[in-house]
């Protein structure tokens, strides 16, 4: 019998300091998120983030809660709720980090007489922070736990028509009556290094601005360069006027260096530069969380605003929008044909 797995990023049980420290500690614990060597990154994340971080992120938590539960998992499960009206395959969810491990949505899928696994990382482009840590766990459970059910995995989505069409719709239908200037393409930073780390030919990746648009067996695993076609499909979907919009990259963590611009930076740039309308749509995220609610939706607005913008619009995530359920569905149901 075939089944699927959702897999997000994952979420705190609740906003208690303690909670989300045990989060925080799986979460950065994970070599392909901090990819320093062990002992560094055990003195780092153990003896110093550890002390102070869980109750500034708790903090956090706690401005964009639901009463139901942490968004990012609401709106998985919603999401994933719509799915199983639409087809007979078992389908579990399970995220990267927290309580509802990975683990567990596949035992659920194997107690229900499920072998052959369909796992969708909830991500459009590839990142070893993110695509890659998922695949690379259910690889590691299912040989540990679960040897005899085959796993397959849904590729990286960012530049599926489908997709893009499904981004280009919730855009133009949250911007109907905002008279915007600009519109900024947030997507989620990673370090430079990753960039270089996920290069497979070894020499493609310069990050100097042209190696995005040469083609290359790179881009493949290359988030770079798939963020960007991200933007120029929705831009071409919409008929956006060169200028009218640009890309940055949010969520910095430590004092390496980053994928710029910094969406932070741009806030403050702006206005400056005659922007003072702005749209954010954070196109790395299928659902709203802790970086689309409280970095980009409260944090973003007051950031632009306090460096002279006049409007603001937070784009929300394609959540449990019924046509990215019925995209996903198209997408699983393929699969089970094959």
């Amino acid at each position: 019998m075939k089944g699927i797995l959702l897999v997000n990023l994952g979420s705190p049980d609740s906003t208690s300091t303690k909670d989300v420290r045990t989060y925080l500690d799986e979460f950065l614990m994970d070599e392909r998120v901090i990819d320093i060597p062990y002992w560094k990154r055990f003195l780092l994340i153990k003896g110093i983030i550890l002390r102070v971080r869980p109750k500034k992120s708790a903090e956090a938590y706690k401005k964009i809660w639901w009463k139901e539960g942490s968004p990012l998992v609401v709106l998985s499960e919603r999401f994933t709720k719509k799915l199983r009206t639409k087809t007979n395959m078992p389908i579990a969810l399970g995220m990267r980090y927290g309580s509802m491990s990975i683990k567990k949505g596949i035992k659920e899928l194997y107690d229900k007489g499920v072998t052959e696994v369909l796992l969708v990382p909830l991500y459009p482009h590839y990142a070893m922070s993110s695509y890659e840590t998922v695949v690379v766990k259910a690889e590691a459970v299912c040989k540990q736990d679960f040897p005899n059910i085959k796993l397959d995995v849904l590729p990286v989505f960012y530049n599926n028509s489908d997709y893009i069409k499904v981004m280009s719709d919730n855009i133009k239908n949250h911007l109907t009556g905002f008279d915007y200037d600009h519109i900024l393409f947030s997507y989620h930073g990673i370090p430079e290094r990753h960039i270089y780390k996920s290069d497979t030919t070894k020499s493609h990746c310069k990050l100097d601005g042209n190696c995005c648009n040469v083609a290359s067996e790179a881009h493949k695993t290359c988030y770079r360069h798939q963020c960007f076609e991200t933007t120029k499909g929705i831009a071409a979907a919409m008929n956006l006027e060169e200028g009218t919009y640009s890309n940055s990259f949010q969520s910095r963590l430590l004092k390496d260096p980053w994928l710029k611009p910094y969406t932070d930076f741009e806030f403050e740039r702006f206005p400056g530069v005659g922007k003072k309308k702005l749209a954010v749509v954070t196109p790395a995220f299928v659902s709203d969380c802790l970086e689309t609610l409280e970095e980009i939706a409260m944090e973003g607005e007051e950031q632009f605003k306090d460096a002279g913008g006049q409007e603001y619009k937070h784009i929300p995530c394609i959540n449990d929008n019924d046509d990215w359920v019925a995209v996903m569905h198209n997408w699983i149901e393929k699969w089970a044909k094959n």
